[in-house]
């Protein structure tokens, strides 16, 4: 049997507790990082022009919300911090604890129900004129602590080649 990767881990883990959302991994082997992707769909049904931050105009029936988060080798990876929701840095081939993939994990499904709503009330309230999702360094902190006292420092190695 093959030995789980971050990679393999994170993809159980999503598949089992991140249902309502479609959310993908993408792993850049040459630049030593592993993308979560992901999406949230709205029906736009009064077709209100929506500006992304490109500066497309979409009047679409439904919008397509797209970010991710990039878990990185500090001393491999080249990456620009402000095209990502978050930024994880893991340890080399050592890898990364697998409370920080639990909580990880825990605390997207929460920003991905928060960020559903908010993208809604967006689209219905002509109040709000920016729509993006939240990232709490606490939160995702506290979500990480709950599983390290039951998991301890047991390490997922990042994937080899």
């Amino acid at each position: 049997m093959k030995k789980e990767t971050m990679l393999t881990y994170l993809d159980q883990q999503i598949t089992k507790k991140i249902t309502e959302y479609d959310v993908a991994l993408d792993w850049n082997s040459k630049n030593h990082t592993i993308e979560v992707v992901f999406r949230l769909f709205a029906e736009n049904t009064e077709h209100e022009q929506i500006d992304d931050a490109q500066g497309t105009v979409s009047e679409e029936e439904i919008i397509e919300f797209e970010d991710g988060i990039l878990f990185y080798n500090p001393d491999k990876s080249s990456l620009a911090e402000e095209e990502f929701l978050a930024i994880i840095p893991y340890e080399g081939k050592k890898g990364i604890k697998q409370s920080v993939l639990d909580g990880f994990v825990d605390y997207l499904n929460d920003v991905l129900t928060e960020g559903q709503s908010d993208l809604l009330d967006f689209l219905t309230d002509e109040g709000q004129v920016v729509f993006e999702l939240k990232w709490s360094e606490e939160a995702f902190e506290e979500a990480v602590q709950k599983y390290q006292k039951a998991e301890g420092d047991t390490y997922i190695a990042y994937p080899s080649y």
